[in-house]
């Protein structure tokens, strides 16, 4: 079942997560640009980058999507909002169960600082109390180590290893595996 209102905005200690609008494409630009080399090791995404323009039109589509509820992005802020730290949010919806899963990047300036460990609990509180969620889903590639570590420190149980189930990003040849965690309710 959808609720009716979805907050746009979600606070922590340190953290603004903040739904995308169509200004921040030049933020969204600036922050994967200058994190390129550690994005494209995990995310298929970041194997061709938008430019400025793109990032403006992808931000346009994601509050599209956000006010429909066929995903949810949030943009990592510090908490006055003004510096973007990376982007987060739920991904592969099903409002029958109810679940998603979660996905997030950290700009490579800001990575070990705690921020997508926070912005995960942030997300994982917001998923069950607020969206009535019955499971919560995190996904990565199983060599990437401190995504893995970010669904262990958020409380998430391992699920599965699924061999040889994609491609590696920027690898068109190699496949992965992908580890799968949950937390359920």
């Amino acid at each position: 079942m959808l609720p009716d209102q979805i907050p746009r905005t979600l606070q922590t200690d340190r953290l603004l997560l903040r739904a995308p609008r169509q200004e921040d494409g030049p933020a969204v630009y600036r922050a994967v640009a200058e994190s390129l080399p550690e994005l494209r090791r995990w995310m298929v995404w970041a194997q061709q980058p938008l430019d400025e323009a793109g990032y403006t039109s992808n931000m346009a589509a994601a509050a599209e999507a956000f006010a429909a509820r066929t995903e949810l992005r949030f943009l990592i802020w510090d908490a006055s909002g003004q510096e973007l730290l990376g982007s987060t949010g739920f991904h592969a919806l099903n409002w029958e169960i109810p679940k998603g899963e979660i996905g997030y990047w950290i700009h490579s300036a800001q990575a070990g600082k705690g921020y997508a460990t926070e912005a995960v609990q942030a997300l994982t509180q917001f998923g069950f109390e607020t969206l009535g969620f019955r499971r919560i889903e995190i996904r990565c590639d199983a060599l990437n180590e401190a995504s893995a570590a970010v669904a262990r420190r958020a409380g998430y149980a391992q699920d599965a290893r699924l061999v040889n189930n994609a491609v590696a990003a920027g690898q068109v040849y190699e496949l992965r595996d992908t580890l799968m965690f949950s937390r359920i309710r």
